[in-house]
């Protein structure tokens, strides 16, 4: 059951937020200004309105957890592909973008703890054989059920042969097809879901993978009513652990703030209240 959430009290909860103190003080680090990259067009967590102003979750989350951290942050809008070439070579700070911190990536770069959950789903048209892939309405978790992992991959390779996928390029969904479904299905990479979106509908592809919290929202949209999830939700491994604060190895001082200010923000039902704003429903990581 959704919790009814009033505006008042959303009000009052982010205000609180803002003037409730951490550790992660500007007294305590030498951190007094922080560039954040963000790629803008990844509904709900971060998109770009027609007046080119940016909204989201992830638009009211930096916000709190600067003001939380005494920080002077500097929002930057960058192509998703060149988020990470542009954070490690010095471009920018953070990285804020629905990012999943998957062992790949870590491999890079550091990142905070999660801030929101995130799986992902295969999206294709309501009438196309494929909206009736395996395990709809259950959770594969790829890094604790190898066995089901395999059963999936296995069931699905049949019905996905010769057929043209749409990822998002550099994403995790890119990843997934790369490791389970290479040789098997065409793919195609895209810069945003929304253009996979219109080329799924159009006929040009047959389906993609992509986030679910993305999904839920674009779902709504009236051009998109011919669209269906299907399969399960697919999480951890590749998929990472939610989305995540990524930042340089080398800045642990940096790291430790938001970490600090994520756990405060996690505590006092932040994450939740932007959850049930922008999502519709509580994806706050288990902690």
């Amino acid at each position: 059951m959704k919790a009814k959430i009033t505006l008042a009290a959303a009000a009052s909860l982010l205000a609180a937020a803002l003037l409730a103190p951490t550790s992660a003080s500007a007294e305590d680090h030498p951190w007094k200004t922080v560039t954040i990259a963000t790629e803008g067009a990844f509904r709900p967590y971060n998109f770009t309105n027609p007046d080119g102003s940016l909204a989201g979750y992830e638009i009211d989350y930096y916000r709190i957890l600067c003001a939380k951290m005494k920080v002077e942050c500097k929002l930057v809008v960058i192509p998703f592909n060149s988020l990470i070439p542009s954070l490690l070579s010095g471009k920018v700070d953070v990285l804020m973008s629905g990012l999943s911190a998957t062992p790949k990536r870590r491999e890079t770069i550091a990142f905070s703890e999660p801030y929101s959950s995130i799986g992902s789903k295969f999206v294709t048209l309501k009438s196309s054989p494929l909206a009736k892939l395996p395990g709809d309405g259950t959770i594969l978790w790829l890094d604790k059920d190898d066995t089901g992992l395999r059963r999936f991959v296995d069931a699905i390779k049949p019905r996905l042969a010769g057929r043209i996928i749409g990822v998002q390029t550099a994403s995790v969904a890119s990843a997934f097809v790369e490791r389970y479904l290479k040789g098997d299905v065409t793919v195609r990479e895209y810069k945003t879901p929304e253009e996979a979106d219109l080329d799924l509908l159009s006929g040009r592809i047959d389906i993609t993978l992509v986030s679910m919290t993305y999904m839920q929202g674009a779902m709504k949209k009236p051009a998109n009513a011919r669209l269906t999830m299907a399969g399960p939700q697919l999480s951890g491994g590749v998929f990472g652990a939610g989305a995540s604060l990524g930042m340089r190895k080398g800045d642990t001082a940096l790291l430790k703030m938001f970490d600090q200010a994520i756990g405060a923000t996690i505590a006092e039902g932040v994450t939740r209240q932007l959850s049930m704003k922008w999502i519709g429903f509580d994806t706050t990581p288990a902690r």
